[in-house]
């Protein structure tokens, strides 16, 4: 799906000491890194390292309780009209495949009948324009997953979080979600996501992150950290040694 000329660009996005606290427990501690444009980044860590909170934070959806999240891109003042996040449960609407992407559309302004026409593209682009009609509600896991990933890239956003994206499914759903965030990123999309999926991460990778119990120990590019990891704490996780 071509992707529309933006006059200026969001990024980078700088997390500045970001730090959340919940319940007087540190949850994600002083976290320091800069999203440039281009590739797919990847926040790697054990369970409860902090990834999926950081990811919130980074999106606008949850405020850190100290640091703080800058857009510095020329085009900053609309970091929020340019950013989508698509959660490892997707939240999908009470309407059909089609009329799912179309709201999403008519939300960022697109007339009704411009909105159909690129709500189908979408559909088409991945592989459920044959359910437009059906309920979102009685797809399968894995092509609710598809729903909101189409969804999300129908209103072309610069920057797309995804939170565990291939999370629960099956080989073959798993490899659908796969090709979708390739076309999402060949497409010019920022792929900012988080994962368990080791062999997805090596395949997908640009950069990444290595968080551990909410600190980001290492942030490099993916290939050189796979090949040298320069910290005991990412060997270990590497080894399938390091659970939390």
């Amino acid at each position: 799906m071509a992707r529309a000329v933006r006059p200026a660009s969001i990024l980078p996005l700088v997390l500045d000491r970001v730090g959340v606290e919940i319940g007087g427990q540190v949850l994600v501690a002083e976290v320091d890194h800069r999203f440039e444009e281009g590739g797919l980044s990847v926040i790697l860590g054990p369970n409860g390292a902090g990834k999926s909170l950081l990811l919130r934070v980074a999106h606008g959806l949850l405020a850190p309780s100290r640091g703080a999240v800058r857009w510095l891109g020329p085009g900053a003042a609309a970091a929020r009209r340019h950013q989508a996040m698509v959660f490892h449960r997707p939240v999908l609407l009470r309407r059909s495949v089609l009329g799912n992407v179309v709201f999403a559309l008519r939300l960022k302004g697109v007339a009704q009948r411009e909105a159909v026409v690129r709500a189908g593209e979408v559909l088409e682009a991945t592989g459920l324009s044959d359910k437009s009609d059906l309920s979102a509600g009685s797809l399968s896991g894995g092509e609710q997953q598809r729903l909101a990933l189409a969804r999300a890239w129908a209103v072309e956003p610069e920057v797309l979080f995804l939170d565990e994206p291939t999370s629960n499914l099956d080989p073959a759903a798993s490899w659908a979600i796969e090709t979708l965030i390739r076309s999402i990123s060949a497409s010019g999309t920022k792929i900012i996501m988080t994962t368990h999926d080791l062999p997805l991460v090596r395949r997908l990778a640009d950069e990444l992150l290595f968080l551990h119990r909410g600190r980001l120990l290492v942030a490099g590019g993916a290939a050189d950290l796979f090949a040298q990891p320069k910290t005991p704490e990412l060997v270990a996780f590497l080894e399938g040694e390091l659970r939390w």
